[in-house]
This record gives structure tokens, C-alpha cells and sequence, in this order.
């Protein structure tokens, strides 16, 4: 599982989700910061409401949890959701000695993005992409 902290990164980047069942997420900021929920029609739904999107708690009696926007989720992509948001720019993923390298082109030059994790690698490189879309 992709960490908390290049989560949280690629969140506040402005990284896009479409909640869908299966998908992790987390909460920062309200005492839940070691819990990871999951999207599912049985347990938290997605409710596109007038407002925006919400994320539904049915049935939880954890805590007293009934929804919370989407904005505030955390979501803990997959490897293959990165790599589909890096598209047509991912070029490899390898494992190396102690970690995984995702080479990404951009232009006419390519990146390497290393982590011990093969996820945290594709999330790094996610989050270089992202990056210099903002600075373009």
C-alpha cells in the first residue's frame, strides 16, 4: 500500500479520484490517522449529492461516522491506478537493488522515480508530473 505521507502529498498536489468500489482511502485530522476505509456499496458509498460528492458510512458502528466529504478523504491508490494516471509518459518499472525505479518521459528526456516500494516509486513519479504541470 502507497504511504500516508506521498498520499497525502499527491492529495494536496491536486491528484483527481473518482471514488469507486475498491478504493482506499484515509482521513487525516480527525483521530483516524491510522485507519484505512474502503470504498464499498456495503460499508462506505459514494452519494453525488448538489453540493458535491460525499463519502457515506452505512453501518458502522466504530465510530460515529456518517459521511464526509470527499475533499477531506485521503485516497491510497493502487500501482496500476498510478500508472494510469501516468499514461502515455510511464516507460518501465524494474526492480533494482533495495527498491523499484519507474522511468517516466517528459519532453524529450526521461525521469527516474526510485522508493523501496514499487507503488511508492509510481506515486513519486505521479507526483513529479503533477509538480511540473504546476510550475508550466
Amino acid at each position: 500500500m502507497i504511504s500516508l505521507d506521498l498520499a497525502g502529498r499527491l492529495h494536496d498536489a491536486g491528484l483527481a479520484w473518482t471514488p469507486a468500489n475498491g478504493d482506499a482511502f484515509w482521513m487525516p485530522e480527525r483521530e483516524l490517522d491510522e485507519t484505512v476505509f474502503m470504498v464499498s456499496d456495503m460499508v462506505v458509498e459514494v452519494r453525488d449529492l448538489p453540493g458535491g460528492r460525499s463519502l457515506a458510512f452505512n453501518g458502522t458502528t466504530e465510530w460515529a461516522l456518517d459521511d464526509v466529504e470527499e475533499r477531506d478523504a485521503v485516497w491510497l491508490p493502487r500501482l496500476d491506478q498510478l500508472l494510469d494516471v501516468l499514461g502515455a509518459s510511464f516507460v518501465s518499472l524494474t526492480a533494482r537493488s533495495g527498491g523499484f525505479v519507474v522511468r517516466v518521459e517528459r519532453g524529450q528526456w526521461q525521469e527516474e522515480h526510485v522508493d523501496v516500494a514499487a507503488v511508492d516509486a509510481a506515486a513519486r513519479a505521479v507526483l513529479g508530473v503533477l509538480e511540473a504541470s504546476d510550475r508550466a
